[in-house]
């Protein structure tokens, strides 16, 4: 069955917005062939320049075929208001059986109306700016990706790998993604639910403010991590502390603590043999029945359930 896919592109699009889920279909396409076809599209067509100054070749989205899939791609899209617009009219009539978004393109959607009353995600960094415009959707502002009935909307940038493989893996199954990962040299996929708070915490912020305090909490990670410790490091009262770094990182320094234990955790459990015990306790996490239900909430799989699927790979 083949599958035409529309990756939707705008003046000020972000390059791997596009190529990232136009790689992976290409990929899927290989291993199954008649599966994917790929066009890019923008509402005029011809040469679109992306954030970068890098250009891509685009039919005009009025004479596409009907799709099956429809991307937006994200970027600056106040660079042209005009093209959003247009995309915006598109998608209230599109007739398509998926629409999926990357980074921003989510703004597109919920312009649209696509989001209301729907589960959905963007780039941390506008996740503030959007829940302020679009209090009708349901912001998950941690997640990778999300689907919500037939609308899916990825994080930023090579999250929307992560995304056309959910969706590869949705059309062709498990085994089709996982190969196409492997070309990719990816990750076979991160889940949906794993956060964006790495982006946040791998800068200390988002004015790189608790660098420091990051990476001595990486190796402390075994050790009890209270707020009055935290803040203690970082000569701040409990309370200015635990502000101050909700604000900077958008997680709680409780919640800081426990994605680095998971981060940590998973690493050990994917590339290692260790026993799940000796890495829960290794990694703050105590016992391996604590470490599971942290592993569920945080990857939506158990341990043992990722360390199967890094021997697969």
């Amino acid at each position: 069955m083949l599958r035409t896919i529309g990756i939707i592109i705008h003046p000020g699009f972000q390059l791997l917005d596009a190529a990232g889920p136009a790689a992976a279909f290409e990929l899927a396409e290989h291993y199954a062939p008649g599966s994917y076809r790929v066009d890019m599209l923008a509402p005029s067509g011809g040469e679109v320049e992306s954030s970068s100054g890098m250009r891509l070749l685009a039919r005009p989205l009025s004479d596409t075929e009907p799709l099956d899939t429809a991307v937006i791609s994200g970027g600056e899209i106040i660079r042209s208001l005009a093209a959003a617009q247009q995309i915006v009219a598109w998608l209230r009539h599109a007739k398509v059986r998926r629409t999926a978004s990357v980074c921003t393109g989510a703004y597109l959607l919920a312009e649209a109306g696509l989001l209301d009353g729907r589960s959905a995600t963007t780039h941390w960094w506008s996740t503030d700016d959007f829940a302020r415009r679009y209090p009708q959707v349901k912001l998950e502002p941690e997640r990778i990706f999300t689907q919500d009935g037939s609308v899916w909307t990825s994080a930023g940038i090579s999250a929307g790998i992560d995304l056309a493989l959910a969706l590869i893996e949705d059309d062709l199954g498990a085994a089709i993604a996982r190969r196409t990962a492997q070309q990719l040299v990816v990750h076979q996929r991160r889940p949906g639910g794993q956060s964006q708070f790495s982006a946040l915490v791998e800068l200390g912020g988002r004015s790189g403010r608790f660098v420091e305090l990051i990476e001595w909490m990486r190796g402390k990670l075994a050790e009890p991590l209270t707020v009055e410790r935290l803040a203690d490091h970082a000569a701040m009262s409990p309370r200015h502390f635990a502000r101050a770094f909700t604000a900077e990182t958008g997680a709680t320094p409780a919640k800081a603590v426990e994605r680095l234990r998971l981060e940590a955790a998973r690493m050990a459990v994917e590339t290692g043999n260790a026993p799940l015990d000796r890495i829960a306790e290794q990694s703050g996490f105590g016992d391996a029945g604590r470490m599971r239900r942290a592993f569920l909430r945080g990857f939506g799989q158990p341990p043992q359930a990722l360390r199967r699927g890094a021997v697969r790979r």
